[in-house]
């Protein structure tokens, strides 16, 4: 696998683990766990995390993957970057002027703030 695959698998996989972490669905997922979020078999799977790791994007215990704080840092943009037509304020959330449209990280920190006060 080149270099550049590798590079879109971690942004799958940071992206993948930062939206199961954001909503309580697994702090510290198995490969064959993310797998499944991922459609790739786990036995492929599993030398990439273990890499990422190496790379200090994950943290490894035993057969589970925790983010980093640089992990959870890449996680976050890549998915704010990804779903950012989609994470768009609707109707009544915040206008044009709201601090969240300055960025991908402000909008993401913009949904975070909306999800605890609901």
């Amino acid at each position: 696998m080149s270099e550049l695959e590798a590079l879109q698998v971690r942004e799958e996989v940071l992206q993948a683990m930062y939206w199961m972490s954001a909503e309580g669905l697994a702090e510290r997922p198995a490969a064959a766990e993310l797998a499944g979020f991922l459609a790739v078999p786990a036995q492929i799977l599993g030398p990439f995390l273990v890499r990422f790791a190496e790379e200090g994007y994950l943290e490894q215990e035993g057969g589970r993957f925790r983010l980093t704080p640089k992990g959870v840092e890449l996680g976050k943009r890549s998915f704010a970057d990804e779903f950012a037509e989609l994470t768009r304020p609707t109707h009544g959330e915040c206008d044009e002027d709201c601090w969240c449209h300055s960025s991908p990280e402000e909008a993401a920190r913009c949904l975070e703030d909306r999800a605890r006060a609901h």
